[in-house]
């Protein structure tokens, strides 16, 4: 299959890696920058410097493709979905923006190509998880849905490191966030609905960001009485990042505090990605609960290091990919994440980062 990666960066560099490594993609990465192009060198791929937000030469290059796998920050993913659909190419992104996604969902219809945003951790796999689970209920009480990718060794006051895009991180935490609330959905505040918990022994706190449910409100609505997605961190840090965009008014200048964090948020790729997911209902008249709680680890290689983030989130778009050429997910139209099966996913040879993870024995 004929496929083009938009953005060589963090995570498309991984991403690059496992579909040009597979065997079943000829595949070609377009960034704006030579340098990241640069990195790839050693991978059997084709690469080109474009100005990804240039139309004109973004249709061009897609030209006689088959498929665009979108890694460029979420502000570009309704752009790069229309010179997709304009190419006749399928197309798979990371975007964590709920508008974007609406926008990709109104230009996917009556497509004859796929499109399938929020192939990432979340939205994407935690999504998979959480719809499996609510299939084997008769009928569902409460859904929760936690993430987090955070330092293995926090050090500063945010309890924080870089992990991965600034954009996407503030992004979510000044968006309103979907949720359903007995059996309505509503809009709720980010960073608020603060909670906490232990898991495998350690400390977290969990609030509510924008994006991370994808379309599951739609797909669960009338089903769920309650359905709600928070992010995790340590203790702490929704406090600071209230203060930071609230009461300072930095959400207004998104741009200042993002080059803020750039300039003293050091990146790591020592992290942990943390899957938390449980649900309740009725069963055989009984209520019950189910969760899925994993924990997985950055790849400590000294020649070629991965964090946790970029394995979950490459491996998540990749399986989809995989699965799609596979004639495992619809060919055409939206394609929303809960219609990923989570075996299927799980006994992909790229969704299988996840299966190698350590499942948590107990939560307190």
């Amino acid at each position: 299959m004929r496929v083009v990666l938009m953005g060589a960066g963090h995570i498309g560099h991984t991403i690059a890696s496992l579909l040009s490594g597979g065997g079943d993609y000829q595949l070609t990465v377009l960034d704006r920058s030579a340098q990241a192009l640069q990195a790839l060198r050693h991978l059997p791929l084709q690469t080109a410097v474009l100005d990804t937000a240039n139309a004109d030469a973004l249709r061009a290059c897609l030209q006689g493709q088959q498929l665009v796998v979108n890694a460029l920050p979420y502000h570009l993913a309704t752009g790069v979905a229309a010179q997709a659909l304009a190419a006749g190419c399928h197309y798979f992104d990371l975007t964590e923006d709920v508008s974007a996604t609406r926008e990709i969902m109104r230009l996917a219809q009556g497509a004859n190509t796929a499109f399938m945003p929020q192939c990432g951790l979340a939205p994407g796999f935690i999504g998979i998880v959480a719809h499996h689970l609510s299939q084997k209920f008769s009928s569902l009480r409460e859904v929760k849905m936690r993430v987090g990718a955070l330092p293995a060794f926090p050090t500063n006051s945010l309890k924080y490191n870089l992990t991965w895009s600034v954009d996407g991180l503030i992004n979510e935490y000044c968006h309103p966030c979907e949720a359903i609330h007995e059996g309505a959905l509503i809009e709720v505040l980010p960073l608020e609905g603060l909670e906490h918990f232990s898991l495998d022994g350690t400390e977290y706190e969990a609030f509510n960001t924008s994006g991370g449910l994808g379309t599951l409100c739609e797909t669960l609505k009338g089903r769920v009485q309650t359905l709600d997605y928070k992010t995790v961190r340590y203790p702490g840090h929704c406090s600071i990042m209230k203060m930071l965009l609230q009461e300072l008014g930095m959400k207004s200048d998104p741009e200042l505090l993002k080059a803020i964090l750039r300039r003293s948020i050091p990146l790591t790729m020592q992290d942990v990605v943390l899957v938390f997911v449980t649900v309740s209902g009725e069963r055989e008249g009984k209520l019950v609960q189910e969760v899925f709680a994993r924990k997985i680890f950055a790849d400590r290689n000294e020649q070629a290091p991965l964090s946790a983030i970029q394995i979950t989130t490459a491996a998540s778009i990749c399986a989809a990919v995989d699965l799609f050429r596979e004639g495992k997910l619809p060919q055409a139209g939206f394609i929303r994440q809960e219609q990923v099966k989570l075996p299927d996913f799980l006994a992909n040879r790229f969704g299988s980062a996840y299966q190698q993870s350590r499942q948590v024995e107990s939560i307190g």
